[in-house]
């Protein structure tokens, strides 16, 4: 049965790091679901965290894929162990004086922030896990969605390991 998995990686930042990691998906027929690329803690490297499905053999097929990749450092499934996952969302949604505060509430509720206000939209950050967003998302519906821009998801491995 295909699950859905969160894939950590660090690579050694380049031109064409990114390429060769999304190329081995498409090449191999592999999904994406989302993919997040930015810098690590170290100088030169990048963290992606890559959130795609599939049954165990899938998954240890496209693991074993990205440890071969000559850029990529170091790779972790992190769908076993504890984590922290989050995802970013904007969202534009439309407005007026009428309906403002019920946005508002909605946004208090899901603890997003509004970052933008004009007469005709407002505009939210939402932070948290892919369910808060997409709760979030569907709760503002009804208002008329004007842009959303997603970023994917980001995750480490917690700290913090509790014994068995």
């Amino acid at each position: 049965m295909a699950k859905r998995h969160t894939i950590s990686l660090k690579a050694v930042y380049g031109f064409n790091a990114l390429s060769r990691i999304s190329g081995l998906f498409s090449g191999r027929g592999f999904s994406i679901d989302s993919i997040s690329f930015g810098d690590a803690e170290e100088p030169e490297t990048s963290r992606v965290t890559i959130t795609t499905s599939g049954d165990e053999r899938i998954i240890e097929q496209i693991t074993f894929q990205l440890e071969k990749l000559v850029d990529v450092v170091e790779v972790k499934d992190l769908t076993y162990v504890p984590h922290v996952e989050r995802e970013l969302a904007l969202v534009k949604v439309g407005c007026s004086m009428a309906n403002r505060s019920e946005i508002m509430q909605i946004a208090n509720v899901f603890r997003a922030k509004v970052i933008d206000i004009s007469p005709e939209s407002m505009t939210l950050e939402i932070t948290g896990s892919r369910d808060k967003v997409d709760a979030s998302i569907t709760m503002l519906e009804p208002y008329g969605l004007r842009e959303v821009a997603r970023t994917g998801t980001v995750a480490l491995p917690r700290e913090y390991q509790p014994k068995d």
